[in-house]
């Protein structure tokens, strides 16, 4: 492809270098996509200026801008299996789950409309005789977008359509390794009637793309998901301006198992919770804590349907674990199990790379005996490897679910609604699962607390992301009274 997406058009960039992406299951070239400068994200965001202080975008109806919003959706359901089959090959994932996610991303999309109608403020009428207060929800400007490799159309899609449903306009900066999609969405939503300048597209890296976007001056909001370390850099540059900043960032979940659960219906999704997206997954169920009377048991029925996972080549409609997205992703899951191995937990399924002609695969691996001090059981491994920790309390499993930096998301399994409830206020996350996991909708909001981020993406409240709010008081009648 080789060209940036601005203003309306493909655009070649500054430098007129490429580079190029690589499938993490086949090691052959994917595409070629256009090497970002910091002067084609001044170029993207000056397009994105206009079209925000003069452009139609931001004074359309609600109405306008969700036909708009719906016709997207639409035209992503029928390109379903050319973005699906791209997904998979930048990114490893299987294309069974790349295809589930495109349509998952439709519903964001469909959903997203729905605000472009609703977002709305308040009036106060009980101010006085001849006083009314008007509270506007009105655009926040300009946004800057930066995206992940893992589910590179579904987390732009938690957060382009809820800016572009209340009137923002965007500069976007997916991940170097899995940019496709997203310049596919680009072309989609112009097909659809977004006017030039509304949604624009810079490829290339971190440095400088990603940071030139988030300390450009002329952008009023920044919404960054990735890694922690990263995030803190974004929210540091964003700071510079005082620009609004939001982060979706890191996870370390605990699934939380109790004695009294139906432990048939959690084996499954405890498995699925680890290895979906072959660990790479923010909401991982990484950690798996067990009340002691029943670990046992249930260790041995997570190892045997562990051990059932099929992993291989992504294309497979078979494969559920596909490919480790690339070389430095390996090593760091590597040391984390040479890590586990060290610190005294056991490890009982897995722990290799599986050696293929090409591609880079890890076994599903699974460490019990381990302790809450542990990196493994402390720290964001972002692979397809699960500690489990036991407890004896109801409290102590509280206490070990809140032992992290994060706080993101959790499960829980028991049939005691006192202690589904005891659980779900005391864990520190954004999401708790009863009796379910890494189950979502558009209208619940996602995030997390302390290193897990800042901000709700998804749900009605998303549009606080991308909304100023501005009062108006209005004095009817004559206006008596005076200072002198």
């Amino acid at each position: 492809m080789g060209k940036h997406w601005i203003n309306g058009s493909f655009v070649r960039g500054a430098t007129r270098d490429f580079f190029t992406t690589v499938s993490p299951a086949h090691d052959t070239t994917v595409s070629e996509y256009a090497l970002g400068s910091a002067d084609d994200v001044h170029q993207a965001v000056k397009a994105a200026r206009k079209a925000f202080d003069t452009g139609p975008w931001p004074r359309m109806t609600g109405r306008e801008r969700a036909n708009i919003l719906i016709d997207i959706g639409h035209r992503i359901r029928a390109q379903c299996d050319e973005l699906a089959h791209l997904e998979t090959l930048e990114s490893g994932k299987p294309i069974t789950q790349a295809i589930d996610e495109i349509n998952a991303t439709v519903d964001l999309w469909h959903y997203a409309a729905t605000l472009a109608r609703h977002t709305s403020g308040e009036a106060y009428n009980h101010l006085g005789e001849n006083k009314i207060g008007l509270v506007m929800r009105e655009p926040a400007g300009v946004v800057g977008l930066i995206t992940p490799w893992n589910f590179p159309l579904l987390i732009i899609s938690q957060k382009l359509p809820y800016a572009l449903a209340v009137g923002c306009t965007a500069v976007v900066k997916p991940s170097e390794l899995t940019p496709g999609t997203t310049l596919k969405l680009a072309t989609i939503a112009h097909e659809s009637g977004v006017p030039p300048g509304v949604i624009n597209v810079v490829t290339g890296f971190g440095d400088p793309v990603g940071k030139s976007l988030s300390e450009h001056a002329d952008l009023d909001v920044i919404s960054f998901t990735g890694s922690t370390e990263v995030g803190r850099q974004v929210a540091a540059a964003a700071g510079k301006n005082l620009k609004r900043c939001s982060l979706e960032l890191g996870g370390k979940n605990p699934h939380i198992v109790f004695a009294d659960a139906d432990l048939d219906a959690a084996v499954d999704p405890v498995v699925f919770g680890v290895y979906f997206n072959m660990g790479e997954c923010c909401n991982s169920g990484s950690r798996l804590l067990l009340e002691e009377s029943i670990a046992e048991e249930f260790t041995q029925r997570v190892l045997e349907l562990a051990a059932k996972v099929p992993v291989g080549d992504p294309l497979s409609p078979e494969v559920k674990v596909g490919a480790i997205i690339n070389e430095a992703q390996l090593n760091k899951i590597n040391q984390y199990v040479e890590s586990g191995e060290h610190s005294g937990a056991r490890l009982r399924l897995g722990g290799q790379q599986i050696p293929t002609l090409n591609g880079r695969f890890f076994e599903p691996t699974i460490f019990d005996q381990a302790t809450p001090d542990m990196p493994i059981a402390r720290e964001e491994i972002f692979g397809p490897v699960l500690s489990i920790i036991t407890f004896k309390s109801t409290e102590e499993a509280i206490n070990i679910a809140n032992d992290t930096n994060y706080g993101l998301s959790a499960g829980v399994w028991t049939t005691n609604v006192d202690t589904a409830f005891e659980m779900s206020r005391n864990i520190r996350a954004g999401t708790i699962w009863i009796n379910c996991f890494m189950e979502g909708h558009p209208e619940l909001p996602f995030g997390g607390y302390n290193d897990s981020g800042l901000g709700r993406e998804l749900g009605r409240f998303s549009t606080d992301e991308f909304t100023e709010l501005k009062t108006i008081q209005l004095h009817t009648g004559i206006h008596t009274g005076s200072w002198l």
